[in-house]
């Protein structure tokens, strides 16, 4: 019963995010400085993640790869396909719902406990539509854009570590690459994207918008936004896998 309750409270959560909108001008100025929180501010945590991705990738690929029959070029295919399709959409959304998620919950909590978010009600403000419409707007048009961001630096850390290390030089890894590629793997893996990012934000801004208590329920509710947003990631990462390919 109450993972039902807790359903049906967070789409009307939705539903009160989508209902009505505030001025232009200012829901522009608020969602361009959610757009810098929550992607300009996250982009060197994921750059660095897909760089190291991108060359482990390539380093165990060439570690498996043991027969004399199969060419170099293979490694290109087999890290271009699994940064596109698995690696940079899940692990940089599994790192954004750490960094992104405890950031909306903890705002978002904060103003509960301390009852700012009581007042706007009081004066007639749809609190819902005020507090989280920007950030859902700014998570979905971001945060696939860190994960393109982290395909290429992914791609290109492969690359650049077959050549290095000999295992596979530049003109074999992107003749894999370009040999494997299929734009329907690119369309999912953007489906992926902006299916992860809807739910990073959304559950993280429910955890926060429905807190009560003190400072210490605010780091809880901090803490289940971040497991409750890797949990959905991968049960969608499946579901949609299952869908669509």
């Amino acid at each position: 019963m109450g993972v039902l309750s807790g359903l049906g409270r967070y789409f009307l959560l939705l539903r009160e995010t989508l209902a009505s909108f505030e001025k232009g001008r200012l829901l522009y100025e608020r969602m361009l400085a959610e757009m810098e929180d929550i992607g300009l501010n996250s982009i060197p945590i994921v750059a660095l993640i897909a760089i190291f991705t991108g060359a482990v990738t390539t380093v165990q690929t060439a570690y498996q790869i043991v027969s004399k029959l199969i060419t170099p070029d293979v490694i290109g295919a087999v890290v271009s396909d699994s940064m596109i399709l698995e690696l940079a959409p899940t692990i940089s959304s599994l790192v954004l719902a750490g960094r992104v998620g405890s950031s909306i919950a903890s705002q978002i909590g904060s103003m509960r406990v301390t009852e700012q978010i009581d007042a706007l009600d009081v004066m007639g403000v749809n609190t819902p539509n005020f507090l989280i419409f920007p950030k859902l707007v700014a998570g979905i048009i971001t945060i696939p854009l860190l994960i393109l961001m982290a395909m290429v630096l992914g791609i290109a850390s492969g690359m650049l570590v077959g050549d290095l290390t000999g295992v596979v030089s530049s003109f074999e890894f992107l003749e894999g690459a370009r040999a494997s590629f299929r734009p329907y793997t690119f369309f999912f893996a953007l489906t992926k994207s902006f299916t992860f990012a809807f739910l990073i934000v959304s559950i993280s801004a429910y955890q926060g918008y429905f807190v009560r208590g003190g400072a210490l329920e605010v780091g809880r509710a901090s803490t289940r936004a971040v497991v409750f947003s890797a949990i959905n990631i991968l049960l969608f990462d499946y579901i949609l896998a299952q869908l669509l390919l």
